[in-house]
């Protein structure tokens, strides 16, 4: 279970105008601005729980995962990971964590992968009977056999990817953190890591905080979100009860010959072309019934589809409420 109660962390940087004489002044005199990463974090994951933890940048996910991993000690406040508070018990704490940074390599870059895995192994004190049977796991699902010899230098991005996951699972943790885990992928890559993902919490029942900008992550992995905007927890719960509080919304696409009207009450056109138009239908005001009747009865409809608002749109929206 992760608990984090009240969480705070500042950083004091430094600032500087541009140029020699900027930098010189600095010599002597430097400026500084505290930056609030974090602002009274609270939250608490079961066991087993998938969750998607989303912000903008700087929002203070990153600071969040670190401090959770005890890699950064908080100025104030409480979290308890399984029992432990994670920077006062680091030995014990990383024993039962897997933490995947997408922009930070655990594997050494100029050996061969499976020399980092021993590394790792060693690191971790894993058994080596417990070690042989992750790996063979591992290698099989997330289809490492052909790489296993290759120097990371020379991994593509995508299967370097899917190594610094198995990096993460060799020594059994009972918790991942991913930060990122997808970024740069392409979508073949991003649909085997997804699916790994699912099936290591369906069978083995790993709690998973994902961090990440791609919304079609947090689709396809999470049921529940949590929100984060300049350090400070701004909503928290279902993705469902999100869709649905913002589900009113509907797109239709449609190709028709003929000039289109100007829309009625409800329609709003997003996008429009010769022969092809995207429009918006608020169904609390227009039913989407109606409003293909209404655009029928003034165009020649050669063809129409019907949409739900993407995750995309919606979190976009989130974004625009909470001004962040």
């Amino acid at each position: 279970m992760i608990e984090l109660a009240n969480i705070r962390k500042s950083f004091r940087v430094s600032r500087r105008g541009a140029g020699m004489k900027a930098a010189l002044g600095a010599l002597f005199r430097r400026e500084y601005e505290t930056i609030h990463a974090l602002d009274g974090v609270s939250f608490r994951v079961e066991d087993g729980e998938m969750v998607g933890y989303i912000g903008p940048n700087g929002a203070g996910k990153s600071s969040t995962i670190k401090i959770m991993s005890g890699i950064l000690t908080p100025d104030s406040g409480e979290c308890r990971i399984n029992g432990r508070t994670p920077w006062q018990q680091r030995r014990e704490h990383v024993k039962e964590i897997g933490v995947v940074f997408g922009q930070r390599s655990q594997l050494w870059w100029d050996v061969p992968v499976i020399d980092s895995f021993e590394l790792i192994r060693d690191i971790y004190e894993v058994e080596e009977s417990a070690y042989r049977k992750n790996l063979g796991r591992l290698t099989e699902q997330l289809e490492l056999s052909k790489i296993l010899r290759t120097p990371t230098r020379q991994l593509s991005l995508g299967q370097r990817m899917r190594c610094e996951i198995a990096a993460s699972l060799l020594h059994s943790p009972k918790i991942l953190f991913l930060d990122e885990p997808t970024i740069g992928l392409d979508a073949v890559s991003k649909i085997a890591v997804r699916e790994f993902i699912r099936r290591l919490n369906r069978e083995e029942g790993a709690t998973v905080l994902l961090t990440t900008h791609d919304m079609q992550d947090i689709e396809a992995l999470t049921e529940r979100i949590i929100l984060i905007g300049k350090g400070r927890i701004l909503l928290d719960g279902p993705l469902s009860a999100l869709r649905s509080r913002r589900g009113s919304q509907r797109t239709l696409t449609v190709r028709y010959a003929g000039s289109l009207p100007q829309p009625c009450p409800g329609l709003r056109v997003c996008e429009k072309r010769e022969d092809r138009a995207v429009l918006e239908v608020d169904t609390a005001a227009l039913p989407v019934s109606e409003a293909i009747a209404w655009l029928s009865g003034r165009v020649e409809l050669n063809d129409l589809s019907i949409d739900s608002q993407s995750i995309d749109s919606l979190v976009a929206e989130l974004y625009r409420e909470y001004a962040i």
